[in-house]
This record gives structure tokens, C-alpha cells and sequence, in this order.
């Protein structure tokens, strides 16, 4: 059985059709699930990953209806685009609470049922960007390598437990949380011409990028196949790790600057 947060669109979305297609029970979490269709095999829960209540109201269902939860995939996530001196702490805070916090949320929901069972796979859907920083994502960045750091920990806590955790790293992905990213409500005019170069580099980069299915199918992946603790989504992503391992620091920044048009 699997728990998928944020069904409503994108890799989530996509995720949970294959899965089901490929006769997986699966539960996807969605804040209004009224408002999407159920792909075939597929039973919708409300949960706000950002909700306390929410995220234990919708553990409890599943584990009700299903008897329990073997996979839960953390998909859920809120981007923000923007120099990092024009961020707030309150927007800040808005996407650690969705991306880190919320992540924090279903993990605690769903671990006592897996330990006492002494089974269970958790996914945390990071980014390249938690290994590979990007100009002006920085606390997006922030929060995926506060997901990375997390990820890696409880792994360490929970193995001798039967538990494993996996960290899964797309690069861009055509949906609509890289191609849309929420801006920062204040505008700093000396970022302005960077910022609006590195948008467009971005836009050209998701023109082509996989798409979110590719991201599906390495999850089916990872449920079926050995554990690793990081699996790179795509090919692109496998190259950026590499590159961010063995390549010359001076290399990597001048090849980052030019592939975001700085």
C-alpha cells in the first residue's frame, strides 16, 4: 500500500496513476480532493501537509481502510523564486512549513505503524537543487537540503527497524511547480535584469525536460528494486551529481552561472 502526498498535479499526480495502473492500492493526499479526478486505482484523502491534524486525520484513514501504509511517498512542495534579500522571513517560513515541516509531518504520522510492523519505504522527493544550489532559489534550495540533511539522518535512526529512506533528485521537470514558480512579493530593482535572465534560462531549460512520468517511473523503481539512499530522477540529474562530486569547485560555478544566464 502507498501514500502519495500532493496527487493533485504534476510528478505526484502522475505517480500515483502509474502506480495504480500497475495495481499498487494506492492513497493519494490532496488539500481539496473535490477537485480532481481519482485516477484508476486510486483513493483520494484530504491532507494539508501543512496541518497537523490534517496529516494524522489522513494517516489514521488509510490505516483504517488499508490496515497499513508500506510506502509513503513525500511529494507535496511549494517553490519561491527570488534574491534572497527580497525574501520575508514569512515567506520563508510559508516553504519550510510545506517542503521541511510538512515532510516532518506525515514521516512522524507514519512511522509508528511502521515500526511496529518492523516494514516500511519512505520517499522523499528532494531536488538537484538540494546537492546543486540555483541563483535565485535560494530557499527553495534551503528547504531541499534541509531534506536531504533530514532524510539521511533517519535513515541512521530507523534501519535497524526494518525502515528504509530514500532521497529522489529530478532535475527540472516539466509541471507546474518549476514552470511557475511563486515570485517574492518585493522587488529589488539592482536584481532585476539577472533575475529576469535567469527566468528565461529556466523556462528554456523545462522546454526540455522530462516529464513528470519519467519522475513515476524511478519511483516504481525504487519501490521494486534495491535500496539506495539517493537515486538521481533522470539522466540530467545523474550528470549533476557526477559533476558536483568529482568536478573541479571553479568549474561547477562557471558552468552554473552560464547555464542560468549570469
Amino acid at each position: 500500500m502507498v501514500f502519495i502526498t500532493g496527487v493533485s498535479s504534476g510528478i505526484g499526480a502522475a505517480t500515483a496513476r502509474l502506480l495504480g495502473a500497475a495495481g499498487y492500492r494506492v492513497f493519494g493526499g490532496a488539500r481539496d480532493p473535490e477537485r480532481i479526478q481519482a485516477a484508476p486505482g486510486v483513493e483520494l484523502v484530504a491532507c494539508d501537509v501543512r496541518d497537523e491534524i490534517s496529516v494524522r486525520t489522513a494517516v489514521d484513514q488509510i490505516i483504517d481502510r488499508a490496515g497499513r501504509i508500506d510506502v509513503l511517498v513525500n511529494n507535496a512542495g511549494v517553490s519561491l523564486a527570488g534574491p534572497i534579500e527580497a525574501t520575508s522571513v514569512e515567506e520563508a517560513q510559508a516553504l519550510f512549513d510545506t517542503n521541511v515541516f510538512g515532510a516532518l509531518r506525515t514521516i512522524r504520522s507514519v512511522l509508528p505503524d511502521m515500526r511496529a510492523r518492523r516494514s516500511g519505504l519512505i520517499v522523499n522527493v528532494s531536488s538537484v537543487l538540494g546537492f546543486l544550489p540555483a541563483p535565485f532559489m535560494g530557499l527553495y534550495a534551503a528547504s531541499k537540503h534541509a531534506i536531504e540533511g533530514l532524510s539521511e539522518t533517519l535513515d541512521h535512526e530507523v534501519r535497524n527497524l526494518g525502515i528504509r529512506v530514500v532521497l529522489l533528485e529530478p532535475s527540472f521537470t516539466r509541471t507546474n511547480l518549476d514552470l511557475g514558480s511563486k515570485r517574492t512579493a518585493a522587488v529589488i530593482a539592482d536584481y532585476a535584469d539577472a533575475l529576469a535572465r535567469s527566468h528565461r534560462a529556466v523556462v528554456q531549460q523545462i522546454a526540455t525536460a522530462p516529464r513528470p512520468e519519467t519522475v513515476a517511473e524511478k519511483i516504481a523503481a525504487i519501490i521494486k528494486g534495491p535500496h539506495r539512499l539517493r537515486e538521481p530522477a533522470d539522466r540530467r540529474a545523474r550528470l549533476l551529481r557526477t559533476l558536483r562530486r568529482y568536478a573541479p569547485v571553479k568549474g561547477v560555478d562557471s558552468s552554473l552561472r552560464k547555464t542560468f544566464g549570469l
